[in-house]
């Protein structure tokens, strides 16, 4: 079994909407391959949810802290 993996940096477009992530073994992926990852249980602290109407996307797991948030997390 594959060790689990955080988040620790993200990369974003020019709407400010976040295209990639930086693992914290230093390997970088897209939201599309994070989101599969996060499916397998392989990235700890997040979960994949789904609006109604709209595309997968990550959530950070609800704490007490904003600083992990995605979008609060450092850019790449």
């Amino acid at each position: 079994m594959m060790e689990q993996r955080e988040i620790i940096k993200v990369r974003k477009d020019s709407n400010g909407n976040i295209t990639d992530v930086m693992l914290s073994d230093g390997s970088e992926c897209t939201m599309d391959q994070a989101i599969s990852m996060a499916k397998e249980g392989l990235i700890d602290g997040v979960h994949v949810t789904k609006p109604r109407e709209g595309k997968e996307h990550l959530r950070t797991n609800r704490n007490a802290t904003d600083g992990d948030n995605l979008d609060s997390l450092a850019l790449f």
